[in-house]
């Protein structure tokens, strides 16, 4: 009996901002599991590779059949294809990694087995998803020391104070507020927008815009 040959699936790592218990923090949509193996289990969005769509599409496919959303970044992370990964049948995932903005990281499709998670409590989750978010976690750091990847997590208008915590809540550490907004404002990454954020009490803080173009971000 011939051996069936590899399959070739594409999963999605998600990454958006959320509030959790008051302080900002990076969170993630899973998906549980409805069939074996691993039934019940959290696991990544993915899914096989269709004929007619590219790996891109793909990932697309996947953010937007989890939550409904577009990404505000979406780029290649890695290719995981260890031999015994998808047992019983040999599956080499593709996987992408992608950003969302803070206003609709909240927003997911109305499916009980859909659910955001912080990045630092997760559920115990399957096949070897654990490790996969582990690399799409450190490839967001590392790209916070030489990109304006942060950008992409924020809405189209916010606050230094906003790109603080985003900055934050990624690296897993309180900044200097001062040397924070020096180092932003000297940046030439950020507009003015002429506008104060509504509702704040006192002096309410200006409000800026990227003036990074998406594929800057790589």
């Amino acid at each position: 009996m011939a051996e069936q040959p590899a399959s070739v699936a594409v999963s999605t790592v998600i990454f958006g901002i959320q509030d959790h218990g008051g302080t900002a923090k990076v969170h993630l949509p899973l998906v549980r599991r409805v069939r074996e193996p691993h039934l019940g289990r959290w696991a990544l969005p993915g899914g096989p590779l269709r004929p007619d769509e590219s790996l891109r599409d793909a990932a697309r496919r996947n953010l937007a059949d989890t939550t409904g959303l577009d990404a505000a970044h979406l780029e290649q992370l890695y290719t995981f294809g260890a031999v015994d990964r998808g047992a019983p049948d040999r599956v080499v995932s593709i996987v992408y990694w992608a950003l969302v903005r803070t206003e609709v990281a909240a927003t997911t499709r109305d499916d009980p087995n859909v659910a955001w998670f912080p990045v630092d409590a997760l559920p115990p989750l399957a096949f070897d998803h654990e490790e996969i978010v582990g690399w799409a976690v450190r490839r967001l750091k590392n790209k916070l020391g030489y990109t304006q990847i942060s950008h992409a997590l924020l809405p189209e208008e916010f606050t230094l104070g906003q790109l603080r915590e985003v900055h934050e809540a990624i690296l897993g550490r309180r900044l200097d507020p001062a040397n924070f907004r020096r180092r932003a404002e000297a940046s030439g990454t950020l507009t003015p927008t002429g506008a104060h954020q509504a509702g704040a009490r006192n002096r309410p803080p200006a409000l800026y815009r990227s003036t990074v173009r998406e594929e800057l971000l790589t």
